[in-house]
């Protein structure tokens, strides 16, 4: 009897201990790498505790032009998934993945985004929509299309999706509180793009003009009846002509238009310069291809776009 005790009450403590050996397993996060902040929120409204965020290109910082680290490369080689933009914004990406030596799954967030065009047809490699897949990640025909296209909330929700099914794939056992997290962010998503569409109603669209500092808002602009003009084009990297500042100046006076805003990520010498040619006003500080740091008015995506639609109905709105 002593015997059959004792092997019937170490096959118990067995059976007891096997399930406490895969919690740990459970309950760890997914450790993901956004390339950029507004990615990275994206991923922390959706994932919230089931996973941890690392954000390559921070606060306040510019993907156009961000030259990769080391730390990165190890960041990606320790990731259960990559989280990119694509459409060409973040053409060092091909490159830090192959210096990773990071094999797993890349979640393209703009994929399925009807695409703005680009400066330039797509490159000799043939890349266009039809082939914006996560084979097709931000490496690939840099200026064939806007990337920009997180600046619509309606491609948001697309973003959020594409997060949501990345996140489901590699961590099927967080299915359920991951799906929440998705349905309550899309809740306000619907609730920050229908205050935008409320506030810019009143003002009438030719008086929807604005300047910033490169061209940035295309997909603002076809989503919300906004016209906005740029001295630079849809990247950082490159630099305005004295010939392209000279016809913007005059497009502003012709036009009449009112507010130039200063990108976060933008040197504003060039802005200030128009502003001194022109009646225009520098109308604030707003935020484009990065979130602020946590204690600054754009720390959240929702955030990042209800400031900006204060700044823009600020200035085109007429005083009382």
């Amino acid at each position: 009897m002593k015997r059959s005790f004792a092997a019937t009450l170490a096959a118990a403590l067995t059976l007891f201990a096997l399930p406490s050996l895969s919690l740990p397993a459970l309950a760890e996060p997914v450790k993901v790498v956004a390339t950029f902040s507004i990615l990275g929120d994206l991923v922390r409204q959706i994932g919230g505790d089931e996973v941890a965020v690392t954000t390559l290109v921070g606060p306040d910082g510019d993907a156009h032009v961000y030259e990769p680290t080391p730390a990165d490369a190890r960041a990606l080689g320790a990731a259960n998934l990559v989280v990119a933009n694509g459409l060409g914004m973040e053409g060092w990406i091909d490159r830090l993945v192959k210096a990773s030596g990071y094999k797993g799954p890349i979640t393209v967030t703009s994929k399925g985004v009807p695409p703005i065009a680009g400066e330039e047809e797509p490159d000799a490699k043939g890349h266009d929509a039809k082939e914006h897949d996560a084979k097709d990640h931000a490496g690939h025909g840099a200026h064939a299309h806007d990337p920009h296209a997180w600046q619509s909330v309606a491609n948001a929700k697309i973003y959020a999706d594409n997060i949501l099914k990345g996140l489901v794939a590699v961590a099927p056992a967080k299915a359920d509180a991951l799906r929440a997290n998705h349905t309550a962010f899309r809740a306000k998503l619907d609730a920050v793009e229908a205050e935008i569409k409320t506030a810019l109603a009143p003002i009438p669209r030719k008086e929807r003009k604005i300047v910033t500092s490169h061209d940035a808002f295309g997909y603002y602009a076809k989503a919300y009846g906004v016209t906005f003009l740029a001295p630079v084009g849809l990247s950082t990297e490159a630099e305005a002509s004295a010939g392209d500042i000279a016809t913007l100046i005059r497009q502003i006076k012709k036009e009449k238009v009112k507010a130039v805003f200063v990108e976060s990520i933008a040197d504003p010498r060039l802005l200030e310069q128009i502003t001194r040619e022109t009646s225009a006003r520098i109308g604030g500080r707003v935020y484009s291809d990065a979130l602020s740091a946590a204690d600054g008015p754009a720390a959240t995506y929702i955030d990042m776009m209800r400031h900006n639609l204060g700044q823009f109905t600020k200035a085109l709105t007429p005083a009382s």
